[in-house]
């Protein structure tokens, strides 16, 4: 579990340098061009990892509902997105407000098992986590 949770920190904290780097490019080259720069070089490396594996287990992409495919054009938007928000609202504002809608997708995904989620109640605890989230996120919107 804790080498779980490791994990999570360490993506958390490359999710925030991602940000930064990507903004950075954008204020300088455009937003195309920093997504580009970004999904390039990371298509590169992924073909050279799968192309080491032989493949992997590509083959078991036929079995996966249409609407999964849909997660390229999501990180297209995401990643754009993060790129034109943080050189104007900055990382703290932008990020927050993105892990508030995140957090309440999940919770409602997790609620209703939609898209083959195992079903986790939203408890009270969840719900009022989310409420001090909502209110962190609307205090540092405020400050900024």
């Amino acid at each position: 579990m804790w080498g779980l949770i490791l994990l999570a920190v360490v993506a958390g904290l490359a999710i925030t340098l991602q940000g930064q780097f990507t903004g950075q490019m954008e204020a300088t080259a455009g937003v195309w061009e920093s997504v580009f720069v970004t999904f390039v070089s990371g298509a590169l490396v992924i073909a050279l990892v799968l192309a080491f594996m032989r493949g992997g287990k590509l083959g078991a992409l036929r079995e996966l509902p249409p609407y999964v495919f849909s997660a390229g054009l999501l990180g297209l938007f995401i990643v754009g997105t993060i790129a034109y928000i943080v050189p104007r609202l900055g990382l703290v504002v932008g990020f927050s407000v993105i892990l508030l809608a995140q957090y309440s997708l999940a919770a409602l995904i997790d609620q209703f098992g939609w898209f083959g989620a195992v079903a986790r109640p939203l408890e009270t605890g969840r719900l009022l986590g989310l409420g001090v989230m909502a209110l962190g996120v609307w205090l540092v919107v405020r400050s900024s």
